[in-house]
């Protein structure tokens, strides 16, 4: 970075800060309705970036109640106040049903209590019922004052002082029920508590042949239902959205058995609370075990999960997410006039956008109307992109018609895995494979990379072969690093072998490689002259093109889970002189994965026992060491998964490639972190990409660390390795690679389609591809064309759509930062209708 650069940067830096200046104002935080995890991340965020850029941010505890209540109940909340509550599931202020808040006297008390502390902010997290309220709230603003100027409760001056009150809202909610939004908080990690118990009953139901029947959350909304559906490969599902057809009794029995038929030794069926019939009678799990042991006599249970999916850790995804959506709430706040109607923070694609909230509210109760009156299409379409398109998916991959209906394309399709393995590798082949024998193709497995490609490794792999796919990590198909330039002609003469017709390549950047080597070779070899796509696979989301990688989430909660468990470890070796001996640590989860190993140590008794304890330890442990973690990541010199992985777990720094550094930086880091041990705060956690710097190595770092920290603090490292590269896929990456395969899938048979019959040779650029997610799109974008934006020294594209995230996490930890700001304060429509194809996440 030039001079010219910096300066410019420090004018940008001014600019930012006086335009997001909160000097005067106070903003109100509360959480509303049912709990959800992530909830505490954004409480944080909005807190810190209140307190950064000069506001007063008050906690108002238990929802609307402790705002009626006022007292105690409403408290400035200071930075310190808010540590360590990024991992921590629920509310840490509280939430409570308030009946008092609808009436008009109780608002009376809520305003009162807000302008005696000068609150005209508020941020609201909850559901569609809270942020209702909120809005009916910031509505008879000026009125309640007015009335309470009449009644003696405040003078003339404080009206006009409050004459308006901004409301910005935050969807927390697990079901993922509101419109407007692709995910809301706490969604992501209600999945993660669901597919961990659908892994663990698995093994048990493979062991002795039964069937489950699996009752999630969604009294109203078959989201979570639908998705862990989609992602474990449930034979059926039960919606409220989408009831299933006259006479699916005898229908779901048929699919069971023939199920059964293809040797599957287990049938899941999942059901949202609030299933119904077409004639909105309720579908209830004890209904549906009778209907099997009755029609079938297979030994079926029943497993109701109830407020386990409310509880424990939130994700990687929802950590960043409400980070990310309380940041922009403070911004949206500090942007209000008294003109800007009430607004809701959203997720659109990967980008954090603002809707009009009484929109939002309205769309999301004309489902529950389209449902009530049996429009169940329209209350589908209603409920937004993404859950039209999961349902989409997941009918196309469950359900498979009877050969002699599929009209045969008479093409041969192939898929193959290159590169490094990443989680939900093998979700995206089951949903290539199942796509495109729907769609009438041969499908051909290649195994062991392009090396195997050469050698011939290919076989037909059928519809049943990758049943049970999704949850498995690593690649069942094999794969290698190795490039096809020199076995171009070996692979050319394999695709004339087994007449391939098209390709579909799920890996990383080696991926990408062996994509732009093949697309130069078109010339001489026909027979690479046949559509191919890439879809992006790879723990370090370094693929040009594409926003995010399948595997990636998965390793963001490897390395979130990894500080927490040392965090934990070092606990107990302070309070514990048996635990001060060496041990190596295994990442374990509840369906006793081990990356790395065929053996799983989660049934360990000891470890078991050492995990139970954790909580209480860690609670005993607290303010007695003042300890810095050093976490070096994967990523070569992508610094996606450190600098997200910081955003995450809460970090004081993040060391990057794209992000140089010197050592005045690191005594800045250091100094910072001693400055930070004088407060309550007694953790420090600061990680390195594996890459970003040739000479400051982690144990360099951790070196420096430990010898300027002596006396303040000391040191603790954990290298992370390919632990990052295992264990099962997260929800997100089972969706993800499932959806945007099968989308792949359909680019292939379109392209097919254009050129019957097999002696079409495809040469243009638009013929061979790289699907990805770009802002809030999902884009096939030709390979050449992606050339100019790929910086191949460092193995990166040249613009990262995450660096602009890294001042949000500088900010959040106390640093000053540059943070954009977007100038306009405009809302969006709630569907916007553009021409590019959609990125629903």
């Amino acid at each position: 970075m030039d001079d010219d650069d910096v300066a410019n940067r420090k004018v940008s830096f001014r600019k930012c800060l006086e335009h997001l200046s909160g000097a005067g104002k106070a903003i109100g935080v509360l959480t509303s309705g049912g709990d959800a995890q992530g909830m505490n991340a954004a409480v944080r965020a909005v807190v810190r970036m209140g307190i950064y850029v000069g506001a007063k941010v008050y906690f108002i505890y238990e929802g609307y109640q402790g705002m009626v209540d006022g007292g105690r109940n409403i408290v400035e909340a200071s930075w310190e106040s808010v540590s360590s509550i990024l991992q921590v599931g629920g509310t840490i202020i509280g939430s409570a049903r308030c009946k008092a808040f609808r009436t008009r006297e109780g608002r009376l008390k809520a305003a009162q209590n807000l302008v005696q502390r000068g609150i005209t902010n508020l941020c609201v997290i909850g559901g569609d019922g809270s942020l209702t309220g909120a809005n009916i709230f910031r509505k008879e603003w000026s009125g309640l004052l007015e009335e309470l100027a009449q009644n003696g409760e405040i003078d003339q001056e404080q009206v006009q002082k409050h004459a308006y009150l901004n409301v910005v809202g935050m969807v927390g909610s697990i079901d993922n029920d509101f419109c407007g939004t692709d995910m809301t908080i706490g969604t992501d990690s209600a999945l993660h508590r669901i597919i961990e118990v659908v892994d663990a009953i698995m093994t048990t139901a493979q062991s002795h042949q039964r069937t489950f029947v699996l009752e999630v959350m969604g009294r109203h909304c078959g989201y979570l239902a639908l998705v862990s559906a989609l992602a474990c490969g449930a034979d059926w599902v039960f919606l409220p959205e989408s009831p299933p057809e006259e006479g699916w009794q005898e229908d779901m029995c048929i699919k069971l058995s023939e199920n059964r038929a293809r040797k599957k030794r287990l049938n899941i069926i999942i059901v949202a609370e609030g299933a119904i019939d077409t004639q909105n009678k309720p579908i209830t799990s004890e209904q549906i075990k009778e209907l099997v042991v009755k029609q079938l006599g297979y030994d079926t249970r029943v497993t109701i999960l109830g407020h386990v999916q409310r509880g424990g850790t939130p994700s990687a995804f929802d950590r960043i997410l409400a980070s990310r959506m309380g940041v922009e709430a403070v911004v949206a706040l500090l942007q209000a006039t008294p003109e800007t109607p009430a607004c809701v923070v959203s997720l659109s694609g990967n980008q954090a956008v603002r809707l009009p909230l009484v929109e939002c509210v309205q769309m999301t109760q004309d489902v529950q109307k389209a449902m009530d009156e049996r429009r169940f299409k329209d209350a589908v379409q209603l409920r937004g992109r993404s859950f039209e398109t999961n349902l989409n998916t997941y009918k196309r991959l469950a359900i498979k018609l009877p050969d002699d209906q599929i009209v045969k394309s008479n093409c041969n399709v192939a898929v193959i895995n290159v590169g490094a393995p990443a989680a939900g590798m093998n979700a995206a082949v089951r949903s290539a494979v199942r796509v495109g024998i729907a769609d009438g193709h041969k499908m051909l497995a290649i195994y062991d990379g392009f090396e195997g490609f050469a050698k011939g490794q290919i076989k037909e792999i059928g519809w049943g072969d990758v049943g049970g796919w999704t949850g498995q990590g690593g690649s069942i198909l094999g794969t290698k690093r190795t490039l096809p330039g020199k076995s171009l002609e070996d692979i050319a003469a394999q695709m004339r072998t087994h007449s391939i017709n098209a390709l579909l390549i799920i890996g990383g950047f080696e991926a990408y490689l062996g994509l732009l080597e093949l697309s130069a070779a078109r010339d001489r070899y026909e027979e690479l002259c046949v559509p191919m796509v890439m879809v992006p696979a790879t723990v370090s989301n370094n693929v040009p093109g594409s926003d995010f990688s399948i595997g990636a989430d998965t390793a963001l909660n490897t390395i979130t889970d990894a500080f927490e468990s040392a965090v934990l470890l070092s606990d107990l070796r302070d309070h514990h002189p048996e635990f001060c001996i060496p041990i190596c640590i295994l990442p374990t989860t509840i369906s006793n994965n081990v990356p790395g190993t065929d053996v799983s140590l989660g049934s360990d008794t000891g470890l078991n026992v050492v995990v139970e304890t954790c909580d209480r330890i860690k609670q005993s442990a607290s303010g007695t060491k003042r300890r810095v973690f050093i976490i070096e990541t994967m990523g070569g010199y992508c610094g996606y998964l450190a600098n997200m992985g910081g955003l995450a777990a809460g970090a004081d720094a993040a060391y990057i490639f794209e992000e140089p550094f010197d050592i005045r930086d690191l005594q800045s880091n250091v100094e910072h972190l001693t400055e930070k041990m004088k407060t309550t705060i007694q953790r420090g956690l600061v990680l390195r990409n594996e890459s970003c710097s040739e000479n400051y190595t982690t144990d360099f770092i951790y070196q420096l660390y430990s010898e300027e920290g002596k006396g303040v603090f000391d040191c603790r490292k954990n290298v992370l390795g390919h632990m990052q590269q295992g264990g099962a896929p997260s929800p997100f990456d089972r969706n993800f690679g499932t959806k945007i395969s099968a989308r792949a899938m359909q680019w292939i048979s379109t392209k097919l389609k254009e050129a019957p019959g097999k002696g079409k040779r495809f040469t243009s650029e638009d013929s061979i591809c790289v699907l990805g997610i770009s802002k809030r799109n999902l884009l096939f974008q030709p390979v050449t064309q992606l050339r100019k934006d790929t910086d191949f020294e460092h193995r990166i594209p040249k613009e990262q759509w995450w660096l602009k995230l890294r001042p949000l996490m500088k900010i959040l930890a106390k640093y000053k930062a540059s943070y954009e700001v977007s100038e306009s304060n405009q809302l969006e429509p709630v569907h916007p209708r553009g021409h590019e194809e959609p990125a629903a996440i």
